[in-house]
């Protein structure tokens, strides 16, 4: 399985953070946050990974190169302007191939084991790793129906899960996309009306980082 890293933010909330440096590159005890996941992905098995770039994406290029220094193969989908994250996969579509890939965030700092991720979905458009609505989030975004193995039915939006920036997606979730920029979490959202999104549920660490806030309680 293919892994793409959106890594095209502007990071915005973490200004001045952000102004010369793209958040996936900012440290964790001495770790960009996008190596941390690339070595995330390599332990698991997944070497092939796509990275979207646009604000500053130079940077993150300079730093992975072609990902040898790390054991994987890194491909890079380049933005001349802000396609959002709908956009970007939508672009990147042809670097990953036909088979569903995984998809995560560039600003995650989580310990979940990629290794969990299905390779298959089935006939099913999306997977999403999700945890239980922390403290810190006013708002959650999903409700689920819970299996006896330890997966789940994503059923609806609501608040008692938030989705963890983690997903495997099969490409027929793009094949009619809305025009660009858009969000992918509206073909999400869609695919979970349609009652073809399954996932799991993470209890361990996981933070998006968002705010200067967020970056120190991780740091």
């Amino acid at each position: 399985m293919k892994a793409m890293i959106l890594a095209a933010g502007e990071g915005r909330r973490l200004r001045p953070l952000t102004a010369t440096t793209p958040k996936p590159m900012l440290k964790v005890k001495g770790i960009p946050l996008i190596e941390r996941l690339v070595s995330q992905l390599k332990t698991a098995g997944i070497t092939d990974i796509v990275i979207n770039l646009f604000h500053l994406g130079d940077q993150i290029e300079r730093f992975l190169q072609d990902g040898h220094r790390l054991g994987v193969r890194i491909s890079y989908s380049r933005e001349a302007g802000a396609l959002e994250t709908g956009g970007g996969i939508v672009q990147a579509l042809p670097l990953l191939g036909d088979a569903p890939f995984a998809i995560v965030n560039g600003d995650n700092y989580t310990d979940f084991d990629f290794a969990r991720l299905p390779q298959d979905l089935g006939t099913d458009l999306a997977h999403l790793v999700l945890a239980n609505r922390p403290a810190w989030r006013e708002k959650g975004d999903f409700v689920v129906t819970r299996s006896n193995d330890g997966g789940c039915r994503v059923r609806s939006r609501g608040d008692d899960q938030v989705y963890c920036g983690i997903a495997v997606v099969a490409p027929a979730l793009f094949t009619t996309p809305p025009p660009t920029p858009f969000s992918w979490n509206v073909l999400m959202f869609e695919a979970v009306q349609a009652g073809r999104v399954s996932g799991q549920i993470h209890t361990g660490a996981w933070l998006d980082i968002s705010t200067p806030e967020q970056y120190e309680s991780v740091r």
